[in-house]
């Protein structure tokens, strides 16, 4: 697959089931992160990947966080399986720094560059991926459980694995109709 067709073939796979990217893969699309816009080298990004037991552990962090917050049994239930929906979840985190040129929200964007890359990797090698944030991406509780500083910002959840069903591909929007000249 060229680059060209990646861009324009990329899309979410919701549907994610077993196996999860093998190290090799793995390794890949850690590697396609680290190449994503940085603007003064901070590598401002933070993978915390759960596969196996940690989906569990995962889903205990969004419980009790919810616990925290007194939500409803419904919600909390939901959210305990939440990360199994795929067979490995990477919570991409923005380790955003004080910096004189660099902020806070480039650092954060420069992490969510690493998702993109993180997921048009994946599906290079035949693997997919959906990009989740969500309320859990955004709760202090989260944060703590996953011993995470107050500067820092979960960018996203990153759900890997194979596509239970080969989906058709999408129709690709005209890009033009969303530009416009000065």
């Amino acid at each position: 697959m060229d680059a060209l067709e990646l861009l324009l073939t990329r899309q979410s796979t919701p549907r994610l089931i077993a196996p999860a990217p093998n190290p090799q893969q793995l390794q890949t699309i850690l590697d396609a992160a680290t190449r994503a816009p940085d603007h003064a080298g901070l590598t401002p990004w933070e993978f915390i990947i759960a596969e196996e037991d940690g989906l569990a552990r995962l889903g205990e962090v969004f419980v009790k966080a919810l616990q925290a917050k007194g939500a409803d049994e419904d919600l909390i239930a939901k959210a305990k399986n939440m990360p199994l929906r795929a067979p490995m979840v990477i919570t991409v985190v923005a380790k955003v720094i004080e910096h004189p040129k660099v902020p806070a929200l480039e650092q954060q964007l420069a992490a969510g560059c690493a998702v993109m890359a993180m997921q048009q990797a994946a599906f290079a090698q035949g693997l997919g991926g959906i990009w989740r944030t969500g309320e859990l991406a955004f709760d202090a509780n989260v944060y703590q459980l996953l011993g995470l500083q107050s500067t820092d910002q979960i960018v996203g959840f990153l759900y890997l694995g194979t596509p239970a069903i080969k989906a058709p591909t999408k129709t690709l929007k005209d890009g033009k109709s969303f530009a416009r000249y000065l």
